[in-house]
């Protein structure tokens, strides 16, 4: 009886390790997983506060608007396609039908088989070969302005309560732990204009601040290194953090890309 005793609290015990075992993330890495180049504000800011640009400054050809674009094509990417860095790279014109292949593909579809997948010959990764063929790669991921036009767009003038926003850090949870990707938008309306943005968050950081929830993003206006997104338990919201284009705090947060009418 004492071996079949022990034997159960054995068993209970492994069990239970497997309840609290850490979820599987999305498998993403910042630095080979996003793109070289910058998506520029449409306005100049100054402690988080939008001004006009002016002078030489507004004249300047400059890439923006692409915000909700680089982080659907970020997805995509780890989604569909593969890198060949072996391979012979394309001709400009071959890589830009590649590239609008690869967006065609409906970003909330499951992830496409290695041997499905469409093939980028000549680069090791994302970084690799945007940094060599920015201009290609801005040419051809999509425009900025039908964002503006998404059919999701209406909740964010809506303001759904905050129900919404707990529904919505469950989802979230939910998809990392499946190893999945979530696009957010993120706003400060109807009350303000703040922010108006997209990211895609790709990590959950573990036990990092009692009652808080943190996230790791790709911020497509900072190629540089992640950006944090937080939940608060005790407000029951989300907050991004301070930079020089927003003045930093409480969020509202909005799947995106998760399904055809986001």
């Amino acid at each position: 009886m004492r071996g079949k005793a022990g034997f159960g609290v054995l068993c209970c015990l492994l069990l239970a390790s497997a309840r609290v075992a850490p979820a599987a993330q999305p498998n993403f890495d910042f630095q080979r997983d996003t793109f070289g180049f910058a998506n520029m504000t449409v306005f100049d800011y100054k402690n988080g506060i939008a001004h006009v640009r002016r002078g030489d400054d507004a004249k300047q050809k400059r890439y923006t608007r692409r915000c909700f674009v680089l982080s659907r094509t970020a997805m995509q990417f780890k989604k569909f396609a593969r890198f060949d860095p072996r391979a012979r790279k394309l001709s400009d014109d071959e890589l830009a039908a590649r590239l609008r292949q690869l967006t065609r593909v409906a970003a909330w579809k499951a992830p496409l088989s290695e041997g499905e997948r469409i093939v980028f010959p000549g680069y090791a990764d994302v970084r690799d070969l945007s940094q060599d063929r920015g201009r290609i790669v801005q040419d051809n991921v999509g425009k900025g302005w039908p964002t503006y036009w998404r059919p999701g767009n209406w909740r964010m003038i809506m303001e759904p309560g905050r129900g919404y926003q707990i529904s919505t850090h469950q989802d979230l949870n939910a998809k990392l732990d499946r190893g999945e990707f979530f696009v957010a938008f993120l706003t400060t309306l109807p009350w303000s204009l703040n922010i108006n943005h997209a990211i895609l968050v790709y990590h959950r950081l573990p036990g990092k601040s009692p009652g808080e929830d943190h996230y790791l993003a790709y911020d497509s206006n900072r190629p540089e290194g992640p950006r944090e997104l937080v939940w608060s338990n005790r407000d029951n919201s989300f907050s991004y953090q301070k930079d020089w284009d927003f003045v930093g705090g409480n969020v509202r947060v909005y799947q995106v890309y998760g399904a055809p009418v986001q």
